[in-house]
């Protein structure tokens, strides 16, 4: 093989591994990077976990990525080691898809329809296509499609240069010598497993082999043993994600060795015994791309049937294989790095992570409003204890969803960034002002002060409204709810008016003797502090309802809200008012 040959072969490869890549990135971005966090959210059972994985892969055209991903979700525990091996198992399959689409760079023919559709033609109609998209596309739409058809174009030639640097090879007897040893299966699966792992592509490697299929001197007798070896060679990427990863992450990738492991051998042991028993007689058939593409999808479909009813002991192995560090503490928070790469799944993770920031929100203002009827130290303490860890929350997811700007997203995914980044100092806000409010209870407990009845009764008043808006702020986040939303300014308004009405009250009844001025100070601090946490809770329904309509502007959005006095806001208000209503 002539050096010019060799530099052909892996130049084809590399082409190969580009095109693939830019095509996969590119049906992600059309189906709005919506796939990958339906992986997680949806793999709540074997089945299902075996069908997406099957299908992100297919879709991405990566086990390695859908691998990572798996394994990126069990460190970071939103998804259990179980759920996890369905998924990968999948993933296993779905690898299959993209021997078929190689199939497509073989088409060949001379004239008439057969010549319009071989490979040049097809190759070069879809480049030219693909670069049309993207440099005349108006919408963002144009551009991904147009990367798709560049991808493709571009594997398809990287395919066709793979397939003229072995043309030769069938003539050359050591090439033929090779093919025979690796007719021996313990021989074939090795080097199977090393190309693959040199690769880092199970895809990459089957269209290595479907290359040198073109030559008429491959059989299933070598072929098979070498698409063995590269279901094993793929967890090798896998098995490298996992570095720095928890226990949990690690048995995940460990998940991909076992079950191409298991499999394989299990497979190979029953075909290669019932080969002695019966002497197939198509072992010597020629293969072809397209047949190279049928053993590769059937083999699989195999090893991943065989394997499922077993997920059970796959667990047990892996469990053995990396036990559970005793030192080892699971992170109070924990945002996975190897999502940046996956910026839709970056950005669920945040949002659930986020979501738990507002829960805690919530349970901090309600914790620090008990304190004011029932003082504990206990309690003063749990909420000290939240707003610490919603301190925490508010640097850690901060620092990631910085780093996540940088990444090449699509205008939705950027719009929920900034509503993410804007409603952070929000909730972390609103720990803050529950542990004011917890300290004005302690002040009071510690030196006594006890409110008029008159002021016990505006408090309970004011404090079930603030109550209501953290609550309203919470499930509307939580739940993405823009209706519930849409009730919290009304309410926040009140709560302004409230404030202000027990200011005036609390000035009435110094006046008239019935409290004091040292009670006035706490009583004032009180109000204050439930006036900005209903402006905090503002912030964030405001931030959704604006954002979600692609603008961020609060001022303009809340003079347009007050200068509109009928209809929904005004309702709004007269029903919150009416439920808040102070005596006299």
């Amino acid at each position: 093989m002539e050096l010019s040959q060799i530099i052909g072969l892996f130049g084809g490869v590399a082409l190969f591994l580009f095109g693939m890549t830019l095509m996969g990135e590119g049906l992600k971005q059309v189906s709005g990077n919506k796939l990958e966090p339906i992986l997680f959210r949806l793999s709540g059972t074997q089945f299902k976990g075996l069908l997406l994985g099957t299908g992100v892969t297919a879709v991405i055209q990566s086990s390695c990525a859908t691998s990572v991903m798996t394994v990126g979700f069990v460190n970071s525990g939103i998804m259990k080691l179980r759920q996890a091996i369905a998924v990968i198992l999948g993933s296993i399959l779905g690898t299959s898809i993209t021997g078929w689409v190689i199939c497509l760079s073989y088409i060949d023919g001379a004239s008439g329809l057969a010549g319009i559709l071989s490979t040049a033609t097809l190759t070069g109609i879809v480049a030219v296509a693909g670069i049309l998209f993207r440099m005349f596309g108006k919408k963002q739409i144009y551009v991904y499609i147009g990367n798709i058809l560049m991808g493709f174009a571009i594997l398809m030639f990287g395919m066709s240069t793979m397939s003229g640097a072995v043309s030769s090879l069938k003539d050359q007897s050591w090439f033929l010598d090779l093919l025979t040893r690796m007719s021996h299966p313990v021989l074939g699966i090795l080097v199977g497993a090393v190309l693959t792992a040199l690769l880092q592509s199970a895809s990459a490697a089957v269209g290595v082999l479907q290359a040198l299929s073109v030559s008429g001197a491959m059989t299933l007798d070598s072929a098979l043993p070498l698409l063995m070896g590269v279901t094993i060679g793929a967890s090798a990427p896998v098995l490298l994600s996992a570095l720095g990863a928890s226990t949990n992450g690690k048995r995940s990738a460990f998940v991909y060795l076992v079950a191409s492991l298991i499999g394989v051998l299990a497979c190979a042991s029953l075909f290669y015994i019932a080969n002695t028993i019966f002497k197939f007689g198509f072992m010597g058939m020629p293969m072809n791309p397209v047949s190279i593409a049928v053993v590769n999808s059937v083999f699989r479909l195999a090893v991943v049937l065989l394997l499922l009813p077993f997920t059970d002991v796959i667990e047990a192995i892996v469990t053995m294989l990396v036990p559970e560090k005793k030192d080892e503490a699971a992170p109070e928070i924990q945002l996975e790095e190897r999502f940046l790469a996956h910026p839709a799944v970056a950005i669920e993770q945040c949002r659930l992570t986020i979501d738990e920031m507002a829960v805690l929100a919530k349970h901090a203002i309600d914790a620090a409003i008990g304190l004011l009827w029932d003082y504990s130290e206990e309690r003063f303490l749990q909420v000290s204890d939240m707003e610490a860890k919603a301190d925490r929350y508010e640097d850690i997811l901060g620092t990631y969803l910085t780093k996540l700007t940088g990444k090449p997203m699509t205008t939705q995914l950027s719009r929920e960034v900034s509503k993410y980044l804007h409603v952070l100092s929000d909730f972390e806000r609103l720990t803050d002002h529950a542990l004011n409010i917890a300290q004005s209870a302690r002040e009071s407990y510690e030196k006594h002060v006890v409110f008029s009845e008159a002021g016990q009764k505006e408090l309970r008043v004011i404090t079930a409204a603030v109550s209501e808006v953290t609550g309203l702020t919470s499930e509307a986040f939580t739940s993405e709810d823009l209706e519930v939303a849409r009730r919290v300014e009304p309410l926040e308004q009140v709560i302004d008016l409230l404030c202000d009405e027990m200011k005036l009250h609390h000035v009435e009844r110094i006046q008239q003797g019935t409290c004091t001025i040292r009670q006035g100070f706490i009583f004032n601090d009180l109000l204050t502090n439930m006036e900005r946490v209903s402006d905090h809770c503002s912030n964030v329904a405001v931030a959704m309802i604006e954002l979600d309509v692609g603008a961020f502007d609060t001022h303009e959005y809340l003079d347009r809200l007050k200068d509109k006095k009928t209809g929904d806001f005004a309702r709004e208000v007269e029903k919150f008012s009416a439920k808040y209503a102070l005596e006299g």
